[in-house]
């Protein structure tokens, strides 16, 4: 959704959208408030009306992929490992668009005057397989599928005009008409990507009551609704992602944070949805989003938009590798530090640059470190990222700042080969083919006219075009190794799927192990985190794994002479290990395979870093303010030495690190 935009032009008399709060609000609840109405409709500027990219029917495009979907690196892979670019848009409406007041079935009191009777937009004014033509018209391959928590528990049936085109689906609530639109479009070849998008169907953004994912309900209903979903969609490998939750920002009194803890710790809530999820679901894609407001936007408070900066120091693991997508939204009117808001410091504005005032190298630098960055190799965090929402306002809009971000933010994701979702694909029109809301792609008037992207007169065809022609990464991608994070600095991070099934096996200590397929390789001193990866992998044996507390495995001579040692038995490698405060508690060590060398070297890390000048994530810092210590990529950390004297504190002074070969 377009956080606090300008409304769309209306068919008749313009009306801006309904969420301004009250100037005698308090300031902390101006987050994300007040929107300006938009310009009366000129003339539409002269455009080309042709999509270049081949379209493919239902069949070519069902035959182009094989899911489930996965991740290679910063790329999205099929089951055969090709090349799978998100070539996206959003299909709103089953989050729905009534704007909080008033009766919700009256078009004026619903987003762009359209009732989406909290289904799919469209469905009133169009046939099923006419609309799946019409998306294939535009070149895509995959939706994302916007929900709202309300739609799961909505027992109603719609009304019998939300489905007028499609008389099949009368009788049926919101939920069967979402199922029918998810078979409808995987049947067609459509990738679909779930997206809980709201709690209630409240539309939009802003204090709605939609602020997090816990807003309204527990984040412990939040995951058994995803897993319910989850659980009914499984058979059906063309629904590939969970989108765990959209725009998550502050409320009246609190914002959402990244690894605090707390039931504000969106990073801590999206790893527990996550690992929920692929335990149901190995299969799926689990798409997160960064943190999409903090703060009062007040110029003496701090204020911003950090997206998905805060993975820079602190990523998320999943106890599947490979299933980690992350995503972020850019809109021109919205910035860094700008709410998109409008009317002044009352309506939530503040003096902060939009996105769109940016010069060409600030925009770039701003993407980049907001967003793009995680998709560098090799690194802790790298994922590929998808811009699972832009848009601009299209025909008839002569906006010409707005108009000059999108080319050079369209720019910017074929230049970087990017992932992306347009917002949104669908719309209503009236008679005269005007659309409600100009940002859609496709627009439908009550008889089922299209007026759409390609049939001319949209002058955003031509960055719609450089995104979908953009030369890419194509083809099968070679699998590739993975550095995860480990963080206890609040809590236990059991990433093994083995050790899920276990008993606790460092009772009363914090305690993280690796995902199933990693071995831990580094760690941090004095902050309780550390790093696995599968570069090299040795083969685990299928035997039990021990937990170390003493040195009674200390062999082949005193490695580290007056520190405490925790060593794995040889032919063991640490997989895990748990910490009392900070200092170390325990080392959770798993069998390999095949013998290990037993000859090895210190990596003290007391004084300063020690980590290899190459390989794996030496170009990110996962522990900021920590010293850390970190076995090479060919390597096995066997051993930990630590000490309480000198004031150490029995944090983790030095790793052993033996050869895997």
């Amino acid at each position: 959704m377009r956080s606090d935009r300008p409304a769309p032009p209306a068919p008749a008399v313009r009306r801006p959208v309904s969420r301004l709060l009250p100037v005698a609000i308090a300031a902390a609840a101006l987050v994300l408030a007040g929107v300006p109405g938009a310009a009366a409709l000129p003339t539409a500027p002269a455009a080309g009306s042709a999509v270049t990219a081949p379209v493919l029917t239902g069949e070519q495009l069902a035959a182009s992929w094989t899911g489930p979907l996965s991740t290679r690196g910063r790329y999205v892979v099929d089951a055969k490992g090709d090349r799978f670019r998100l070539k996206s848009a959003n299909w709103a409406g089953a989050q729905g668009t009534w704007e909080g007041s008033g009766a919700a079935d009256l078009p004026e009191n619903n987003q762009a005057d359209q009732v989406s009777s909290n289904i799919p937009l469209g469905l009133d004014r169009v046939p099923m397989a006419k609309l799946m033509a019409d998306f294939h018209g535009l070149g895509i391959n995959s939706i994302r599928l916007p929900f709202a928590n309300a739609m799961i528990h909505d027992t109603t049936p719609v009304p019998d005009r939300a489905v007028t085109a499609n008389p099949q689906l009368r009788g049926r609530t919101p939920l069967q008409v979402f199922d029918a639109v998810v078979a409808a479009l995987t049947a067609d070849g459509f990738a679909v990507v779930l997206n809980n998008h709201t709690t209630s169907y409240r539309f939009c953004c802003g204090l709605d009551g939609n602020e997090r994912w816990n807003s309204g309900q527990s984040t412990q209903q939040w995951i058994d609704d995803w897993l319910f979903l989850v659980k009914r969609y499984q058979a059906n490998k063309r629904v590939v992602g969970a989108d765990l939750r959209n725009e998550v920002r502050r409320d009246t009194w609190d914002d959402p944070n990244w690894g605090w803890g707390n039931d504000k710790d969106l990073y801590k809530a999206f790893e527990d949805a996550g690992n929920a999820i692929l335990q149901a679901d190995p299969d799926l894609l689990v798409v997160m989003e960064g943190i999409n407001w903090q703060g009062i936007p007040q110029g003496m408070f701090s204020h911003g938009r950090p997206m998905l900066t805060p993975v820079r120091n602190l990523s998320n693991s999943l106890i599947t590798s490979g299933k980690l997508v992350y995503a972020a939204h850019f809109y021109g009117y919205t910035g860094p530090n700008h709410t998109g808001a409008s009317g002044g410091w009352q309506n939530g504005e503040t003096n902060d640059p939009r996105y769109q005032d940016l010069s060409p190298d600030e925009l770039v630098k701003v993407v980049d470190n907001q967003a793009l960055f995680v998709t560098e190799a090799g690194q802790h965090f790298t994922a590929p990222v998808w811009i699972s929402e832009f848009g601009a306002a299209g025909r008839g809009s002569d906006n010409a700042k707005e108009k000059d971000w999108f080319a050079r933010f369209t720019g910017i994701l074929a230049n970087n080969d990017s992932d992306f979702a347009f917002w949104p694909l669908v719309g209503w029109a009236d008679a005269t083919g005007k659309p409600n809301d100009s940002w859609a792609l496709l627009s439908y008037d009550a008889t089922g006219k299209r007026t759409g992207l390609q049939d001319g007169g949209d002058w955003r065809i031509d960055g719609w075009n450089k995104l979908l022609d953009a030369p890419g990464r194509t083809g099968l991608v070679p699998p590739v190794d993975h550095w995860n994070m480990v963080d206890l600095d609040f809590d236990n991070q059991n990433l093994s799927a083995t050790m899920r099934r276990q008993a606790d096996w460092s009772v009363g200590n914090r305690k993280g192990n690796c995902p199933d397929g990693q071995r831990l390789t580094a760690l941090a001193r004095s902050n309780n985190r550390g790093l696995c990866t599968d570069a090299g992998e040795p083969g685990k044996a299928d035997s039990t794994w021990t937990t170390v507390v003493d040195e009674r495995y200390v062999t082949h001579g005193d490695w580290a002479s007056g520190y405490n040692k925790l060593q794995c038995p040889d032919n063991t490698f640490a997989v895990g290990y748990s910490v009392n405060g900070n200092a170390m508690a325990a080392l959770l060590c798993a069998p390999a395979a095949k013998p290990l060398p037993l000859t090895g070297r210190n990596a003290w890390f007391d004084h300063g870093d020690n980590r290899p000048a190459t390989g794996g994530s030496v170009n990110s810092d996962w522990a900021p303010g920590a010293y850390k210590g970190q076995c090479a990529d060919n390597e096995y950390l066997a051993g930990i030495a630590y000490t309480w004297r000198w004031q150490h504190g029995g944090v983790p002074d030095a790793l052993l690190c033996r050869p895997l070969a």
